[in-house]
């Protein structure tokens, strides 16, 4: 069997990362792969999947065509004919999309070709922007406009943002028309909160099935390090956030607001900030940058008391079952999809959206490490993508009935 997925990077990122597994799982079961990737570097191990659509220049042109027009996904017409005459003769069996936006491809040529396609394709939505006029996410503003058009758009200057021109009207019919009617295509999501929520778009034509992004449990579990000592925290609790980029929606605000709510036997340890971000915070938290040596996050997960996640804004909450994987309790906001990774034995997912109720779970904390890591276990990458391969397997028998 010949896959092919097509994403905004390869082998980098969450997403990146979520191919490139996919693509080891099935090569190492004989089945070819490529990705196709728009943007940035892929590292050396995985240059043998990738397929660049385009280059850097046609990135910042498609870029600035999204800024001054809010034409996101409608550039990079060249480089897309050109992809699609690449994919004609590679013939795959499955195409599997992943995130289009990026500022690499164009949609309208893309769809229009994947209607005449006639085989299967997969789509995971890792975010709501398949299905409004502008935003990859809409619930921190409680906006549903998607559900029936989207026009004003209240978040243009958010990713992708628009300096100039609303075109959420204009995009929301443009998408509606492309992505509904291609044959053959079924959707994969990271959780059940955001298939829930693609079935009220106009996607729920199609066949929804939500599959949890996997997590790789021989790197992430219990690790002990220096961490502590390195850092002066030795008889601390750590209260740690972990986040690849860290704003309001993410809890950013609440942690500086709890740092106020803690006595001194805390410690709040933030990871994945910027330099700016860490020259701001108060003295009473620690902020670390992002980091891509998964050893020294394991070491930090486990030397934390407990690992809280306040975002308001996540299509699954990967952090959270990191963290669980490495024998750390949890405590969540209940909002979007992150209330799904946590049960009973393992975490508190908080009544209340607040720091103060954050403050007050920390003080009644006391979960098992065993039932935190038999939880993590849910979230095997080896069994999740193994759920993948049975939706091909079970396409490819679907395709043939038909």
């Amino acid at each position: 069997m010949r896959v092919l997925m097509i994403n905004s990077v390869c082998g980098i990122r969450s997403t990146g990362r979520i191919c490139t597994d996919l693509a080891e799982i099935l090569e190492r079961q004989g089945h070819q792969v490529k990705i196709a990737y728009g943007r940035e570097s892929v590292p050396e191990r995985f240059q043998k999947y990738a397929v660049r659509i385009g280059n850097d220049m046609d990135v910042r042109l498609h870029g600035i065509r999204s800024r001054v027009l809010d034409a996101h996904g409608f550039g990079s017409a060249g480089v897309t004919r050109r992809f699609i005459e690449w994919v004609k003769e590679y013939d795959p069996d499955v195409i599997h999309l992943h995130n289009l936006h990026g500022y690499y491809i164009n949609i309208e040529l893309l769809f229009r070709y994947l209607k005449t396609f006639g085989k299967r394709i997969v789509w995971t939505l890792h975010d709501c922007w398949a299905f409004t006029g502008h935003c990859s996410h809409f619930d921190y503003i409680g906006c549903d406009r998607w559900k029936t058009g989207c026009f004003s758009c209240p978040q243009l200057r958010e990713y992708p943002s628009s300096w100039l021109r609303d075109g959420s009207r204009d995009n929301y019919q443009k998408k509606r028309d492309l992505f509904c009617g291609v044959p053959n295509l079924r959707i994969v999501t990271p959780s059940e909160w955001l298939a829930r929520t693609a079935r009220q778009s106009f996607l729920g034509e199609y066949p929804i099935r939500a599959i949890y992004n996997g997590i790789d449990l021989d790197c992430f579990r219990p690790t002990e390090g220096a961490f502590a000592s390195e850092y002066g925290l030795e008889g601390k609790k750590i209260v740690l956030g972990v986040s690849s980029v860290w704003n309001s929606k993410k809890g950013l605000d609440d942690f500086i607001k709890l740092a106020d709510l803690l006595d001194d036997s805390y410690r709040i340890v933030l990871v994945g900030l910027s330099e700016k971000q860490i020259r701001q915070l108060p003295p009473s938290i620690l902020g670390i940058e992002r980091t891509n040596d998964i050893r020294s996050l394991c070491e930090i997960y486990t030397a934390a008391y407990a690992f809280v996640n306040p975002s308001v804004e996540e299509t699954m909450g990967l952090t959270t079952a990191e963290a669980l994987a490495c024998g750390t309790p949890v405590i969540v906001y209940n909002r979007t999809a992150v209330p799904e990774v946590v049960d009973e034995q393992c975490g508190i997912v908080l009544k209340e959206n607040s720091p103060q109720a954050i403050a007050q779970a920390l003080s009644a904390l006391s979960f098992d490490k065993e039932n935190c890591l038999r939880r993590a276990g849910d979230f095997d990458k080896s069994e999740k993508y193994r759920e993948y391969l049975d939706f091909y397997q079970a396409e490819e028998a679907a395709i043939t009935v038909s």
